[in-house]
């Protein structure tokens, strides 16, 4: 059985080329980037190399950016440590509902710690309003974080009028973009983003990479202790051949991004198409106009999320919904949740993502084995 990988926004497999260019480094280049011997060099140079790109990919510059081991890591990093260092001037944060766990969980780790946290809602196409959230900031808020793209259902915030919102605030303007990062273009400085959080496993990179973009003269409190690596912001011996897998996957994102975003959104369209032409009844979860172009999710009134997961697993197709499993049981999404309440679509829908390998044959086979399961479901 031909098995179809559509599970793109939640891991990535890594690029032939990005393996083809890691290779190398790993077995050759093992010096630690600290030492000033001829093997610590070479390493070093690899790092200076990798970050200089990575920064010219945000319009950033090169000691703005911060190597970690992924998305999570350099959200924590940037909510923890503004949270932390920035406490003196006050403690309120602005967030939304829809936001990924490692923002969501980390804002409720503040709350424990006597820190106030505004959760904005959002419409029904995944989006805050812009003067609600002029209306949530006060004079102690510290710190807004909110993401660039969601990765249940793709909705794309108003960055760039977000950051027009807070131009004449202090609040710090943190932005998880690890769905975005490589497919749409990225400018720190015209968005008026503070800091911006990306991940490599989700570019076909390798897993454990990703950086926080932390704009020139932000302090954030250490969140570990050890070595002055990154310049005395993260300690820990740099995983260099990572690191610069990490570089030549958003060297190929980057490169290939206007063509690929015009693929994903010809999948989009053709699963669509397929379906009306097999009489199955669905809808979008957000917005087609203002969403990623690797990401569709889609309900299907009168299904069950699980029962279309098994059953779309055991054709050989991997998709995933926005729920999490527990003990057997699957969750209604957070993020649907938040924007239709408790409706039947939280439990009853399936998010298609996009990635490298998958070709317009396979999204036709896909659109119609998901026809075949959800007339059985639905009969």
């Amino acid at each position: 059985m031909d098995r179809i990988y559509l599970d793109h926004a939640a891991t990535s497999p890594m690029h032939p080329a990005v393996i083809e260019q890691m290779v190398p480094h790993m077995q050759n280049v093992f010096g630690n980037p600290s030492s000033i011997h001829g093997f610590g060099r070479e390493s070093r140079r690899l790092l200076d190399e990798a970050r200089s790109v990575i920064a010219a990919s945000l319009h950033a510059r090169p000691k703005e950016i911060i190597f970690t081991s992924g998305g999570t890591e350099a959200d924590n990093m940037a909510i923890l440590g503004a949270a932390s260092a920035y406490r003196h001037k006050g403690n309120h944060i602005i967030t939304t509902q829809v936001e990924h766990h490692a923002v969501l969980n980390t804002c409720k780790n503040l709350e424990k710690q006597g820190f106030e946290v505004t959760y904005l809602p959002v419409d029904t196409d995944g989006s805050i309003s812009v003067e609600a959230l002029k209306k949530a900031l006060k004079p102690e808020t510290i710190l807004v974080t909110i993401m660039y793209g969601n990765n249940e259902t793709g909705s794309v915030q108003p960055v760039q009028e977000i950051g027009m919102a807070l131009k004449n605030h202090p609040a710090l303007f943190h932005t998880d973009a690890v769905q975005a990062y490589g497919l749409l273009d990225l400018d720190v400085k015209e968005c008026g983003i503070d800091m911006l959080s990306a991940s490599g496993h989700k570019i076909n990179g390798p897993k454990g990479t990703g950086f926080l973009y932390l704009r020139e003269g932000i302090s954030l409190k250490q969140q570990s202790y050890g070595g002055e690596q990154e310049l005395k912001r993260r300690a820990g011996t740099e995983n260099v051949p990572g690191i610069y897998g990490l570089k030549a996957a958003a060297e190929l994102a980057l490169k290939t991004k206007e063509e690929k975003a015009a693929q994903y959104r010809e999948f989009k369209m053709k699963l669509m198409e397929v379906l009306k032409e097999e009489e199955v009844s669905f809808e979008v979860n957000g917005t087609l106009e203002g969403s990623l172009p690797h990401v569709l999710n889609l309900y299907f009134p009168g299904t069950n999320v699980e029962a279309m997961l098994v059953n779309m697993d055991l054709a050989g197709i991997a998709v995933s919904s926005g729920s999490a499993c527990t003990a057997g049981s699957i969750e209604p999404s957070h993020v649907l949740t938040a924007m239709y309440g408790d409706h039947e679509r939280t439990k009853a829908s399936i998010r298609f993502s996009f990635g490298y390998g998958n070709t317009l044959d396979q999204i036709e086979k896909t659109a119609r084995v998901t026809a075949g399961i959800v007339k059985r479901l639905t009969a």
